[in-house]
């Protein structure tokens, strides 16, 4: 069965959100105060967790899909035959280049143009479009989702889910779950230089400073640290040990659990401390001030170069950026090291919940809509629905040997496995692709990893994760006026966090900076953060 396209690149005009009321209920976790009568049409009937999904009739749904560069989406995949095969149900994509997709997913649902399965949505991404009606509170239907459920009770997310409860206590996306956490991002360094200096790789930023001083005395004219993702990851990952958030992961409410309220991220003493270690290893010559604008490519080029020796790093970027570049430097390793603790210990920040799904309202008008949902449950958060997701078919992409382990077939290529075979898991076939593979147990998820790699996940275990900030959703008229502040006071902080760390700025103006965010309505904002968080807190505990 081939996938007819619906290869739209949206053009589309613009429209604004409307503004609404959510209806409540007093169990947003069941469906019990919805009628699915007449919605049951290809339904299973009292499916189980565990239980293979199959439609009771050829269906079709609609899909938002973020289109990869890297593996460009293909009507022929086997995914999409075997999926059709397996589960009698044929997607049909609404094709938007991944490079646009947050600002077209705004677009089409403010326009009630949505298909039916909204993909690719970060937890916090679906609040911008609660109040217009235009999403469905997902939490009011979860009896439909065995497989998910019954992750949520294994696993006891349910903290994680708490803080995606909206003002009305329920929630309106559904996101990928991890069994585990899973810390990716950190430093790496050039492991034969720290061998040749005789250094051991640094467990704290404190460390960090020093081994990065050592690499400095022995190359005066070299910047050890060149970074590359314009510094966003670097501070984001950083910013757990100083208390605070930084980078991709920066948020303007900041959780004080000892004064038991919100402050401002931009203008705490946690995030001053972090922004004077960073200033420190730019004023010393120890950073490239370029890490906070260069693109990834002239970073990645200083290190290929010996410029540098160090730069922020996940799996894939040591399999297929880092090693390749440096095999022009004769002996020249590179190795990833835990992420440094700070001040706060040896701590990180992370959650277990990954980007996931929204579902159109209009769904709901569907006579599939129950067998839509089903559908869902099994290809995101089933374990066979999870393992097809990302290795494929046995017997086609991989193999499966007695004790459960799976591995490529040799033809089939992905990251560092079978380097240079001719076909790919993604490209060629549609697997492990960012739409549909996420989330599941730490055994799938390590499934492909190297064994450096799991090392690394093992020794990440040791840390202690910082506890969740509670929620504070806001109602209509007060996501209105915090969308009024919201953006300029972030990028009043993340421009001021750039001018102290680049020296643009000298630290002593640290106070007057504070001022021009209160000038930005830095303290209404934190007053209606806190504002909410107490409501919310008295209604639901």
């Amino acid at each position: 069965m081939r996938t007819t396209w619906k290869r739209a690149l949206l053009a589309l005009a613009a429209g604004s959100l409307v503004l609404g009321t959510a209806a409540c209920s007093d169990d947003p976790a069941t469906e019990g105060a919805v009628d699915l009568g007449g919605k049951k049409v290809a339904a299973m009937a009292d499916l189980k967790a565990g239980q293979q999904f199959k439609a009771g009739e050829a269906v079709e749904f609609g899909i938002l899909y973020s289109d990869h560069p890297n593996y460009a989406i293909k009507d022929d995949w086997l995914f999409w035959k075997e999926l059709a095969a397996r589960t009698n149900v044929t997607l049909k994509p609404t094709v938007v280049p991944m490079s646009d997709y947050e600002q077209k997913r705004s677009l089409v649902v403010g326009a009630g143009d949505a298909p039916a399965i909204i993909a690719k949505t970060y937890p916090g991404q679906e609040q911008a479009y609660v109040a217009s009606g235009a999403i469905l509170p997902v939490s009011d239907y979860l009896d439909l989702m065995p497989n998910f459920k019954d992750k949520i009770e294994k696993w006891k997310l349910q903290p994680e889910l708490n803080t995606l409860k909206q003002e009305d206590g329920k929630f309106y996306v559904l996101p990928g779950v991890h069994e585990n956490l899973w810390p990716d991002y950190t430093l790496a360094f050039r492991t034969d230089e720290l061998q040749r200096l005789n250094l051991q790789a640094p467990k704290t930023w404190d460390e960090v400073h020093t081994v990065l001083k050592a690499i400095k005395a022995a190359h005066p004219d070299a910047y050890p640290l060149s970074d590359r993702f314009e510094g966003k990851s670097i501070l984001n990952y950083a910013a757990g040990s100083f208390g605070t958030s930084g980078g991709w992961g920066y948020s303007n409410a900041q959780w004080s659990a000892s004064d038991d309220k919100f402050v401002f991220t931009g203008s705490s003493p946690e995030q001053k401390q972090l922004i004077e270690f960073f200033r420190g290893l730019v004023d010393e010559g120890l950073m490239d001030p370029e890490s906070f604008t260069q693109k990834d490519e002239p970073a990645i080029q200083k290190l290929a170069n010996g410029k540098s020796f160090a730069i922020s790093s996940n799996a894939q970027n040591l399999v297929n950026d880092y090693r390749p570049a440096l095999k022009n430097i004769p002996g020249a390793t590179i190795a990833k090291v835990t992420v440094p603790g700070g001040p706060k210990g040896d701590v990180i920040s992370g959650t277990r919940l990954e980007n996931g799904l929204m579902i159109s309202a209009k769904a709901l008008e569907s006579d599939r809509f129950v067998a839509m949902m089903q559908f869902i449950d099994w290809l995101w958060y089933s374990d066979e629905g999870q393992e097809f997701a990302k290795w494929g078919v046995q017997g086609t992409t991989y193999e499966k040997d007695g004790s459960g382990k799976r591995a490529l077939k040799q033809d089939v290529a992905f990251g560092g496995l079978n380097v240079g075979a001719p076909q790919h898991l993604q490209k060629n076939f549609g697997f492990q692709g960012g739409v549909f593979a996420y989330g599941g147990k730490t055994e799938l998820l390590q499934s492909m990893f190297t064994p450096e790699e799991i090392t690394f996940q093992e020794a990440m275990k040791a840390k202690e994760v910082n506890p969740l900030p509670p929620p504070f959703p806001f109602t209509a008229d007060e996501r209105e006026q915090a969308t009024l502040w919201e953006t300029p006071l972030k990028d009043a902080a993340t421009q001021g966090t750039l001018q102290f760390i680049l020296g643009d700025r000298d630290i002593s103006e640290w106070d007057a900076y504070v001022k021009e965010l209160e000038a930005k309505g830095m303290t209404q904002y934190v007053e209606l953060v806190n504002s909410a968080h107490q409501r919310f807190k008295q209604k639901n505990g």
